[in-house]
């Protein structure tokens, strides 16, 4: 859907281009943009707790890494499944009417799955329930990725600062949701971060529906158009993003898993939040810079670097001994995935038309959950047969893997005829260098 920006939103965008220093400042000046970012930020804290919550419960239940890494991975990848779906139904009817049932039916789902951990269900019990816990869970982000979209309008050069405020927003959930379920699953309950992950997604959902002021309409697509590919995968640039998204998804998964395992291994199983949260702050904290920097590269040779980086950070995890020096790596790994996703993302806002932005960017975060899904998998197989040592290999062979592609693929992240991005969030918007 080509989303038809509002005059007062042109008009802050035209002020913005001329202005010496647009940033957060005058990105939270976007009329109406308050009324959808406090609730989006309160509505997606429920996607951070979901994972980890999983894998602290069932591990409880069962005593195996492994069986809990299958229930996190088979909700990441029925979540990675159906969200592309979900994005489209918001494009096509609009994000109210795939909210608010989708809502209740993740809550319900996330009900059975704590029921039948209490009453020690059979594995194959807990797999078939984790396939409807993730395929409902609400796709929040992209939701308001697609709201931040058609306030500014795509060619605002406030654009690039919205994916990073959206960024660091994300990563915030991700400093917060792990702290708070893993306190309330080793301090309460070990299903009290389902539960609060439930709740949280009632309560923050229903709220960020009833902020539909900025929403983008629903629009439903000509036949013509759905013969001719509709798909925002259709595109071929957001395919080698798609890749890279599953290796960020690797990461992931494999510090979930790691990380919880490590802090088993070392006594400490209540710092495996903290720990895990420093990954997080790493990466916040990056995106807050990475969006104050007027950038003289073009996105897709930042994304490369970015990814490169990402890779390399990601090599002495495995063999790290000690919780602090543990912390520090896990930073450092953090550091390089903001830039990575920001860049990600402002890339979709110039190869993907607006009618199909909110699928494109269902796409990115469904890879992430579908990367994040195999390597809970993997690593909760490998840190069961060999230590967390082992579990740490899988982000470094995800992200490995994922940069090859990136890189055989690069010539295909070329924006779109008529496709702009501001080069940085500081200066008068600009045609998109190629590298």
């Amino acid at each position: 859907m080509a989303s038809k920006v509002p005059t007062s939103s042109m008009a802050t965008s035209r002020a913005d281009s001329c202005g010496k220093k647009p940033g957060y400042r005058q990105l939270m000046r976007t009329p109406g943009a308050w009324a959808f970012v406090l609730p989006g930020f309160a509505a997606r804290q429920p996607f951070a707790m979901l994972t980890i919550g999983m894998v602290l419960l069932v591990r409880h239940v069962t005593g195996s890494y492994g069986t809990a890494g299958a229930a996190a991975a088979v909700t990441g990848a029925a979540m990675a499944l159906c969200a592309p779906s979900a994005g489209r139904l918001a494009d096509r009817r609009g994000q109210r009417a795939v909210l608010l049932p989708g809502v209740v039916l993740h809550a319900a789902s996330v009900a059975c799955v704590v029921a039948l951990c209490l009453a020690h269900a059979p594995s194959w019990a807990l797999l078939i329930a984790a396939v409807p816990t993730g395929a409902t869970a609400p796709q929040i982000g992209p939701m308001v990725r697609a709201r931040w979209a058609a306030a500014l309008g795509s060619e605002s050069p406030l654009i690039t600062t919205a994916a990073a405020f959206e960024s660091v927003t994300d990563e915030l959930t991700f400093v917060v949701g792990p702290v708070l379920a893993t306190a309330l699953c080793t301090g309460v309950h070990p299903a009290a971060g389902l539960v609060a992950e439930a709740a949280l997604t009632v309560i923050g959902g229903l709220v960020f529906a009833a902020q539909g002021r900025r929403a983008p309409a629903g629009q439903e697509l000509s036949p013509g158009a759905v013969k001719t590919g509709s798909s925002a995968l259709a595109v071929p640039g957001v395919r080698p993003l798609v890749v890279a998204f599953l290796g960020v998804g690797a990461v992931f998964g494999g510090m979930q898993v790691s990380v919880a395992a490590y802090t088993q291994e070392a006594g400490h199983p209540g710092l495996n939040g903290v720990v895990y949260g420093t990954f997080a702050a790493g990466n916040m904290l990056s995106g807050v810079v990475y969006g104050l920097v007027a950038w003289r590269h073009g996105p897709r040779a930042r994304l490369l670097a970015a990814y490169a980086g990402l890779t390399l950070a990601c090599v002495p995890l495995w063999a790290v001994d000690g919780l602090v020096p543990m912390a520090l790596t896990v930073l450092a790994a953090g550091v390089f995935v903001a830039p990575t996703i920001v860049t990600g993302y402002a890339l979709v806002n110039t190869l993907v038309p607006g009618r199909s932005r909110t699928e494109a960017y269902t796409w990115m975060t469904g890879a992430v959950a579908f990367g994040q899904a195999v390597a809970v998998t993997v690593a909760g197989l490998l840190t069961d047969a060999a230590g967390s040592s082992a579990g740490f290999l899988v982000p470094l062979a995800g992200t490995a893997v994922a940069l090859a592609v990136l890189v055989g693929l690069r010539g295909r992240l070329v924006p779109r005829a008529g496709g702009v991005v501001a080069a940085g969030v500081i200066g008068h918007r600009q045609p998109v260098p190629v590298d």
